[in-house]
């Protein structure tokens, strides 16, 4: 199979193939020749599977058969949950269009920075608009775009999209919509709430599932390592020194730990930075841009980094905090064994969090057998039935009641 056989132009067959992109993956394979003929599309496959190139990829083929417009109108619209993804899916549009007969203008619009920059931008119209959906409104509001003209919305990591704030800003966004449009929702995993949205938008979709294929499934190894609290960071330090890993992207509940455990990997000789929602826009990118230079060998994140950061040859992850839910799990462990490489990914499974543990593994369908490591032994006694310390998994919004506690509970066990 080749991008040629799927009906794709010349100037994009050439751009895949400077991009190094050798033949196209499952999810291309059945999503590029299903939008060129204007189908919706429902496309689940595992993060790293080339998800971003099978939207782009025929979005920018149609539009190049479109007469331009002066002002130029959005005719697509690609909505991500975050400024990195952003950034990202907005480089890969742009890539794969430098060979089209005629220039697109393509505008990647996030918060976190100024808005007049971005307004400024937009003078004289934008063809393809990438966004998150705070900013997306707030240019509405401003009169700095019309969404009128959309042809195709792309839902990108859509679960996430549909994750505690989104879901308000997300209906406000469809409410500026054309009624008649081709919609193409895509991600990792398809909770309830994302099969309902998709129930009621699209019309007769493509579905595309490949995540269950094990030939597609990212070469991960998965560990689970018994260990107390206290003991979580004198472990960490010992796996990186003993692993040699020269990165590693630690996940925690916290913007308070992000911190703690950068300080105490530093006092041991350890570079690390932390990375978390309250960083300026500059210094979320310098500190990505140092980890994927190798500048930097840790990076202490939040949630925030577990979509959209695509980080070439990323040897390990390791779960610090366990993740709130099943879906956060997949996405957090999915940094690591991208496009064919392998990976590892570790998590610090302390006594009370054994519960929780086991929840997330009955989710994702996958046991993951239990280690110790010499020295590292837990002596902590498990708790009670009591309810898990990170909320539990869930598949639908949790009340605010639940989100107190949740967030209770984390900080108390990141410190």
């Amino acid at each position: 199979m080749s991008f040629e056989s799927l009906g794709l132009s010349p100037a994009l067959v050439r751009a895949t193939r400077e991009r190094a992109y050798l033949e196209p993956t499952a999810i291309q394979v059945g999503a590029i020749p299903a939008a060129l003929r204007a189908a919706d599309v429902l496309g689940c496959a595992q993060t790293g599977s080339g998800k971003t190139a099978a939207f782009a990829l025929p979005i920018l083929q149609r539009l190049s058969d479109i007469r331009r417009d002066r002002p130029r109108q959005v005719h697509a619209l690609i909505l991500v949950p975050t400024r990195e993804l952003a950034a990202q899916v907005g480089d890969t549009f742009r890539n794969l269009a430098q060979y089209l007969p005629e220039p697109l203008k393509i505008a990647i619009l996030f918060g976190g920075v100024s808005i007049n920059p971005q307004m400024m931008g937009l003078r004289g119209g934008a063809d393809i608009v990438v966004a998150t959906p705070g900013r997306l409104l707030d240019l509405v509001e401003h009169n700095a775009l019309r969404l009128g003209d959309v042809q195709t919305l792309v839902l990108d990591e859509a679960d996430r999209l549909l994750d505690l704030g989104f879901a308000d800003e997300l209906a406000r966004v469809l409410e500026e919509l054309p009624a008649r449009r081709q919609n193409l929702f895509f991600s990792a995993t398809f909770p309830p709430a994302v099969q309902s949205l998709a129930d009621q938008l699209l019309r007769d979709p493509v579905r595309i599932e490949v995540a269950a294929e094990p030939e597609e499934k990212p070469d991960i190894l998965q560990r689970a390592i018994e260990v107390d609290t206290a003991k979580r960071t004198p472990l960490l330090r010992h796996l990186i020194k003993e692993q040699g890993w020269t990165r590693v992207l630690v996940f925690v509940a916290t913007k308070y730990a992000t911190e703690l455990v950068c300080h105490k990997l530093g006092l041991a000789g350890i570079h690390a930075q932390a990375f978390h929602g309250e960083l300026s826009q500059g210094a979320r990118t310098q500190v990505l841009s140092d980890f994927k230079a190798s500048r930097l060998q840790v990076v202490v994140a939040t949630d925030v980094a577990a979509r959209g950061i695509d980080v070439a040859r990323l040897p390990a992850v390791v779960n610090y905090d366990l993740p709130r839910s099943a879906v956060d799990y997949t996405h957090r462990i999915g940094r690591t064994g991208r496009a064919g490489q392998s990976g590892v990914a570790i998590s610090f499974v302390t006594p009370d969090a054994e519960a929780h543990f086991r929840l997330i593994e009955k989710r994702q369908g996958e046991r993951v057998p239990r280690e110790q490591i010499p020295g590292f032994e837990p002596v902590e006694a498990a708790p009670g039935p009591v309810s898990d310390v990170n909320g539990g998994v869930k598949g639908q919004r949790p009340s605010k009641k639940d989100k107190l506690r949740a967030a209770a509970a984390r900080g108390g066990s990141s410190t």
